[in-house]
Formats: structure tokens, C-alpha cells, sequence
């Protein structure tokens, strides 16, 4: 099954506010960038990247949380970032029933993390890879 058929499934299958609010969530963060890929990972979460994890998505009982993979390095001039301040990488926004969020400002978020994950330097290959490519330039 496709990422985006499970997401889907995920979304149904949260008959409650959680669902609606991840709907939301997952639309304002799609409409961001039209690179954007959907992924399910770590057994049963949505996952949205670009040059890398941007979010992870998850419903809790009495919440649904999204955090954002290299929070901590972005600008937020409109204070979404309600949860793991205290980190030194992540950052997250809960939002209990009831609760809004501003889709403009969401995308804007994504945008900022999708600039951050396309300035990173690549990975470098690791050392056995590298050394087994300087053997085959010998021969």
C-alpha cells in the first residue's frame, strides 16, 4: 500500500476531531511545496520530506502533535512551536480539540524546513563505501 492510502486510512480511521485535525494539518503542509513526498514510518506515522524528514504526525488520546525534525534551527516568527522548546533539534506543536492553527504561517514553517534540509551539506558516504570506491580508482 502507498504511504499516502495509509495516511488516508490513518485519517479515516480517526472518526474524532484528531482526524479532522490532521486532515488539516496534512493539506497546509502539501500545499506548501509541491516537492513534498509523503512517508509512513516508525510503525504507523505519517511522515512528510524534502531533502529530508521535514515532520512526523502522531494522534494521541487527548492531542495531535507534529514535530518538526530540525525545529530548533527555524525561524518561527509566529510562535506555532507550543512543545519541546527545551530540545536542542526538534520542536513540536500540540494541538488539543478546539484548537486552530494558521495554514499560512504552518506553510511557511515547511518552507523554512525545506530550505534547511536543502543547505545541509550532503552526507558524506560511509568510510567502507568510500574506501572500497578509492580501491576500484586503483585498479
Amino acid at each position: 500500500m502507498h504511504p499516502s492510502e495509509q495516511i488516508d486510512q490513518l485519517i479515516a480511521g480517526l472518526a474524532d476531531w484528531r482526524g479532522q485535525t490532521l486532515a488539516r494539518l496534512r493539506k497546509a503542509i502539501l500545499a506548501a511545496d509541491r516537492g513534498i513526498v509523503e512517508e509512513w514510518k516508525w510503525m504507523g506515522s505519517p511522515v512528510w520530506s524534502r531533502d529530508g524528514i521535514i515532520a512526523v504526525a502522531n494522534a494521541h488520546k487527548a492531542k495531535v502533535k507534529i514535530t518538526f525534525t530540525n525545529g530548533a534551527s527555524l525561524p518561527d516568527p509566529d510562535h506555532l512551536f507550543n512543545a519541546g522548546l527545551g530540545g536542542n533539534k526538534w520542536r513540536a506543536i500540540d494541538l488539543a480539540e478546539g484548537d486552530k492553527i494558521d495554514a499560512q504561517a504552518l506553510k511557511a514553517l515547511v518552507r523554512a524546513a525545506i530550505a534547511f534540509n536543502q543547505a545541509r551539506p550532503a552526507k558524506k558516504a560511509p568510510a567502507r563505501a568510500r574506501a572500497k570506491a578509492s580501491q576500484q580508482e586503483d585498479a
